[in-house]
């Protein structure tokens, strides 16, 4: 760690451009970093936020595809929705860049030729897999298949979204193309890899040793794993009509792989950024003063952790991130947040829904943040958020007393009279608060720190209640100066305490009080005792600050996501009950090579730690085999004992989570998407009879 950094570079994961923003991401990622970037302003600090579409994925060519429409019409309809949802939701960057921009590829080729030019890279032909039909090599995530550890069907050719795996896609079982549906074949293709096998006791050394006593545990321990597990060579490049040409001789209609691209994104925003405020951008990357600090998702934590520290040590003129703080994942009323499902609260949708209400869903939004776990939004949690605690806590305590300086005194701060023992211990209790908020802000726990600020409300309720000045107003006005003057100095700490937080209502309440500017004295005044605002000063009307959210604005939300599960169940009934269309033509010579036997099933158990998977002993009239199944969803071990079963006994064996399979059931799915066997029905058929 950085004791005293004279600079801090911030990252936020740059967003894919082939959807709008979403709740998720922004708990993951951008409300934290915000919060993070605008406290250390507060601190007087050298900041580079640094941020930017990320427009080379693979998700962009199939978005693309889907709408029937170019990659770079899809980039600049979704970065332009992004861009303008991040300024009106108020995230501060300080540069928001794309990586099609020029400045991106010309810093992504550099990085590139110079580890090429050391020798950085091995240059390996292997086989990948290719899509006959399509006539090109497939991208990770053109790939579905099931996943090799976890028995997911729906796993990507890069990553297994169930079990967080990270993939290859020649490690899928049965891959099938997403461009045609058709299954791929290996084909030979060359391609330069990074030999992350070669850093393995360098991050073992910087993480393992470095980080164990500062990295958030459920990073530190994503990357255990990840390295215990042993470190392969990964491609950098990849057969793409889409990205950044791969500056070689002998590299034609190849691509910069979008892992190895994306992150250089960070560096070339920041020289964007130096260049437009006359900056020397190296310092923010180079100098060993710097605090580079990554924001991410759980799901990059591998990317940002072991697989870019290690392009940056292989390139040698970079430093490596102080700290990686990811987040878990943000759950929406009790399922996984979904852009192809539609299952998501959209930014510039909430923005329309909830006219200046940016900060209710920041504060929503950290107070429940994903921090060490998954968590879950629901929108009865949001309005309870608002109603009771933002409304009732803090703006309750915010109108009181503005409302009341107002009547008793026409807006002008009365002159203090002598502190009693309360008002004392109230003033030095608020000037241990900027610490406190400071030192969560700083361990990256921000729902704590905004707990602690929630606090300074509370103490102004709390001392409000005990004093009734409105009571006391009657029989000893000169002790009310008193108490509305500690009122007061609560309030405007709120005004500055909250701008990390809650910028738009720190805006709305220091016009209120009408605080001057320097909001950086204004914090190191609270810590010691100095008032922000001044007996004498007038203050301006009380406005609201969190109107209650009625339970209608919440229904309409609530009925907008059942509207998006009927659709989707209707979907995918209508997939389930269509018949699908005959397959190609094969011969008879083909069909001779399957041997399909009748079988038994005389023992069944679940595979432990797999929900889908069953592992079957079978009687096939030729020897008792075992099988793996993936049929766990739709019956239970003692239902299948004693099935009469169709086996494809010739099928390659394949292990699946340590155990070796040897042989295919044959199961099909009625209307309602339930497995069903197919199975031989004629009595006096014995295991071991050849169907054919």
């Amino acid at each position: 760690m950085i004791a005293n950094p004279k600079r801090y570079t911030i990252t936020a994961a740059l967003p894919y451009t082939n959807g709008p923003i979403h709740i998720g991401h922004l708990a993951g990622v951008y409300v934290p970093s915000d919060i993070y970037a605008r406290f250390l302003r507060l601190q007087g600090k050298d900041v580079a936020f640094i941020c930017g579409s990320d427009e080379h994925g693979v998700a962009i060519s199939m978005k693309a595809k889907k709408e029937g429409i170019t990659p770079q019409e899809v980039i600049d309809k979704y970065d332009g929705i992004i861009r303008k949802s991040f300024e009106d939701f108020g995230i501060s960057f300080d540069n928001y860049s794309r990586t099609s921009a020029a400045i991106h590829h010309e810093t992504a080729s550099a990085f590139f030729k110079k580890m090429y030019d050391e020798g950085k890279f091995i240059e390996e032909t292997t086989d990948q897999l290719f899509d006959e039909e399509a006539q090109q090599f497939l991208a990770d995530r053109f790939v579905t298949g099931t996943c090799p550890k976890c028995a997911n069907e729906e796993a990507y050719g890069d990553q297994c979204e169930k079990c967080g795996t990270s993939l290859n896609a020649t490690d899928l079982i049965n891959p099938k193309s997403t461009i045609t549906g058709s299954t791929p074949i290996l084909k030979s293709t060359k391609h330069w890899f990074l030999p992350l096998d070669q850093y393995d006791a360098f991050l073992k050394e910087w993480i393992i040793e470095g980080h164990k006593n500062d990295w958030k545990p459920n990073v530190y321990g994503q990357v255990s794993s990840w390295l215990n597990d042993g470190l392969k060579p990964r491609a950098v490049t990849r057969d793409l009509d889409w990205g950044i040409d791969v500056p070689v001789e002998g590299a034609e209609g190849k691509k910069l792989y979008v892992w190895f691209d994306a992150p250089i994104g960070y560096i070339s925003s920041t020289k964007e950024w130096a260049q437009r405020e006359g900056k020397d951008w190296e310092p923010y990357w180079k100098d060993q003063d710097t605090k580079l600090v990554h924001f991410i998702g759980k799901d990059n934590i591998v990317f940002h952790c072991v697989i870019f520290p290690a392009m940056l040590k292989a390139h040698g003129d970079y430093i490596l991130p102080d700290n990686v703080p990811a987040n878990e994942f943000l759950n929406l009323e009790g399922n996984k947040l979904s852009t192809s499902k539609n299952w998501a609260v959209w930014l510039h949708e909430y923005l329309q829904d909830f006219p200046e209400k940016q900060d209710v869903l920041r504060y929503a939004l950290t107070a429940n943040a994903p921090e060490t776990k998954d968590n879950d939004f629901t929108w009865k949690d949001f309005q309870a958020r608002n109603n009771n605690e933002l409304a009732a806590i803090y703006g309750n305590f915010i109108n009181r007393v503005v409302v009341l300086t107002h009547k008793y005194y026409e807006g002008i701060i009365p002159t203090p009279n002598a502190l009693t023992e309360v008002d004392e211990q109230t003033l030095t209790e608020l000037k241990a608060y900027p610490a406190v908020i400071a030192s969560s802000i700083e361990r990256y726990r921000f729902r704590e720190a905004l707990s602690e600020l929630m606090n300074v409300a509370r103490l102004g309720n709390k001392y409000l209640a005990d004093e009734e000045p409105w009571k006391m107003v009657k029989t000893d006005p000169e002790r009310v100066k008193t108490q509305m003057y500690v009122a007061l100095q609560i309030a405007s700490a709120l005004a500055v305490l909250s701008e990390p937080f809650l910028p738009f209502t720190a805006t709305k309440l220091k016009r209120i009080l009408e605080i001057p500017a320097d909001a950086q004295a204004q914090w190191n005044a609270i810590s010691q005792g100095m008032p922000i605002i001044d007996a004498n000063h007038t203050i301006g009307q009380a406005e609201i600050l969190f109107a209650q959210i009625e339970d209608t604005e919440i229904q309409k939300q609530i009925d907008k996501l059942e509207a998006t599960k009927s659709a989707n169940k209707a979907e995918i009934a209508s997939t389930k009950n269509t018949v699908m269309p005959q397959k190609e033509a094969t011969t008879f010579d083909d069909f001779a090579k399957i041997d399909l036997r009748v079988g038994t099933i005389i023992e069944a158990e679940k595979m432990p730690k797999a929900d889908k998977l069953l592992v079957l002993k079978v009687d096939t009239g030729i020897d008792v085999r075992t099988i793996v199944s993936g049929i766990a969803e739709h019956f239970t071990p003692e239902e299948v004992i004693g099935k009469r079963v169709t086996v494809l006994v010739n099928l390659a064996p394949r292990k699946l989570r340590g155990v070796e399979s040897e042989g295919m059931l044959l199961l099909t799915n009625n209307a309602e998407g339930k497995l069903v066997f197919v199975n031989p029905e004629a009595d006096g058929v014995e295991n071991g009879a050849l169907i054919g």
